[in-house]
């Protein structure tokens, strides 16, 4: 029975490890770019883990719709965590052969296949005659003549050389007064066929953003190249450049038609002139259980397409009674895409809530300018109610320095009845003990069980100097039990101490407060008026004293 088992084991085992292989093999595939004109090529990624594949993919399925230049192949070996991954790239240059919408088939390798990609190809502009290009030549364009103050318009520099350039060819950097400049990117280098000579291309993409309004000269850029060999010239007239020739050419000037802020836009808004805008709030964890005391992080974004992220102003605070607000910094991003930057920018703040019940949140709103349909637009998210229960623990034995608890109206009478009601007592009893003590001889009095209101203040002064916001809070709720009125009395009476204890509450609530001092609390709690402290009838010594009166 043994040895049946293990012989039917082992194929499955077998069996097991192949799919394990096969599911781990994957070819994926993906390009430089999504868009280009007719005439020029594309580069083609495709990427294998399956390292028992020796060959390379079939690229017969490109033979219709593409005309294969080249083909290069990357082997990388890469560490992760102990692993070692090897990889295989294989980077092919593409030529498309029609124009539109044009289809990169499914390649396989093995067993593996990977996905297909959509191209848009462009019919560019009727060329020149090939005898009267140089043999490098740069050229300037705008994706549109007209634009919005502020607004982004996007400046492609295409350098053309049908010869071959050293390396140390050089552009020096966009500047343009009155304007703002992002490079989008690092630049890319393909080829492109004009009228059937070919030509490598180095493509650098800007975004500008005009600061006033009227006309923007973008003027002419300047392109420094040395050739590396010489080009033969179909025109005889027309000497041929020599090897290392150093060439200087430059691009024409371009007229920017800068429009001023619409009328109708709000003057009090930010102006956001943008091609689209979103607007998202996530929430940390999600609000659906939440109780007195508990910490909320809530994340608002703004994420526009045509705008840097620096553009972008901040979205407003939820400044709502019953909920501690703790802003954080703002987190700021920008993403490059075919049509320009995509900035972002996301507003984090830590909510507490302070008291049971529904608290409503008013609606987010932002007001921005469509400049693709050119209209005012308003993006905002519905106001939302939280439903926040009791906590327990707050109520059973809530921390005398927490002041969460202290702002619902009923639990603040039933306070005042009970200290009333344990004051008149207390004053009968001490009345009663008065009385009794003047004809009875002076006794020690018993020894007080837990720490003494010294050795309480000795911990809170230690914690306030070590600027620990925990043991801070600890140490405080500890001394404050020990005084004759609540915390949250004390600082209602005393605005010193309601300043620090906000100090201290958003070093324990907020994602930015590790670097709080206690040196405010601290000197606070010892310039309470003393009227509001305990007093220890003891003194120093431990001893009453002498000759009571």
């Amino acid at each position: 029975m043994t040895r049946f088992t293990a012989f039917m084991f082992a194929p499955l085992s077998a069996l097991l490890i192949w799919s394990a292989q096969a599911q781990a093999a994957e070819l994926v595939a993906s390009v430089d770019r999504t868009r280009l004109n007719s005439g020029e090529t594309i580069e083609l990624i495709l990427e294998s883990n399956d390292v028992t594949q020796f060959g390379k993919p079939d690229l017969t399925p490109l033979e219709p719709l593409f005309e294969v230049r080249g083909t290069r192949q990357v082997n990388q070996l890469n560490t992760l965590g102990g692993d070692n991954r090897a990889t295989t790239r294989w980077i092919v240059t593409l030529l498309p052969l029609q124009n539109g919408s044009v289809v990169i088939p499914a390649l396989k390798l093995g067993d593996a296949q990977s996905q297909p990609i959509t191209v848009q190809v462009v019919q560019s502009e009727t060329q020149e005659n090939p005898n009267k290009l140089a043999p490098v030549f740069i050229d300037a364009s705008l994706d549109q003549t007209s634009v919005y103050v502020q607004a982004q318009a996007i400046l492609t520099l295409r350098i053309y050389h049908s010869v071959s350039l050293y390396d140390d060819s050089s552009l020096p950097p966009l500047q343009i007064p009155d304007a703002r400049i992002e490079q989008l990117g690092e630049s890319r280098n393909y080829e492109k066929d004009i009228n059937g000579v070919r030509h490598g291309v180095i493509e650098w993409r800007y975004a500008i953003y005009p600061q006033h309004s009227g006309e923007l000269i973008i003027p002419g850029q300047i392109f420094n190249a040395a050739l590396v060999e010489a080009q033969p010239t179909q025109d005889a007239t027309s000497p041929a450049p020599k090897s290392g020739k150093l060439m200087r050419i430059s691009s024409k000037e371009i007229l920017l038609t800068v429009k001023a802020k619409p009328i109708t836009y709000p003057a009090d808004l930010p102006w956001l002139p943008a091609r689209s805008l979103t607007l998202s709030e996530t929430w940390n964890p999600e609000p659906e259980h939440v109780q007195v005391g508990d910490s909320l992080t809530r994340s608002l974004t703004v994420k526009a397409e045509g705008l840097a992220s620096t553009q972008l102003p901040p979205l407003p605070g939820t400044e709502v009674s019953g909920l501690r607000r703790y802003p954080d910094q703002p987190v700021l991003g920008n993403q490059n895409s075919e049509r320009g930057l995509v900035g972002s920018r996301e507003d984090r703040e830590a909510l507490v809530p302070s008291r049971s019940g529904s608290i409503e949140l008013p609606s987010v709103e932002v007001v921005w300018w469509n400049t693709f349909e050119d209209h005012l637009e308003h993006s905002s998210l519905p106001a939302r109610s939280l439903q926040v229960a009791a906590n327990p623990s707050l109520m059973v034995d809530s921390p005398a320095g927490a002041p969460l608890n202290t702002t619902a109206e009923s639990e603040t009478l039933w306070r005042w009845k009970l200290s009333s009601l344990i004051l008149a007592c207390t004053t009968l009893l001490g009345f009663g003990l008065w009385w009794r003590a003047r004809w009875q001889p002076a006794i020690l009095r018993a020894a007080q069980t837990g720490p003494s209101p010294r050795t309480v203040l000795d911990d809170l002064k230690r914690a306030c100097q070590a600027n620990d916001s925990h043991a801070t809070r600890q140490a405080l709720d500890a001394w404050a039990r020990q005084q004759p009125e609540t915390l949250a009395d004390m600082a209602a009476r005393f605005v010193p101490l309601s300043d620090a204890l906000d100090g201290l509450n958003g070093a324990l609530y907020s994602e930015t407060g590790q670097h709080w001092q206690g040196e405010e609390l601290w000197r606070a709690i010892r310039t309470i008026p003393i009227t509001e402290r305990v007093q220890d009838p003891v003194g120093d010594s431990g001893l009453p004293p002498l000759y009571p009166k």
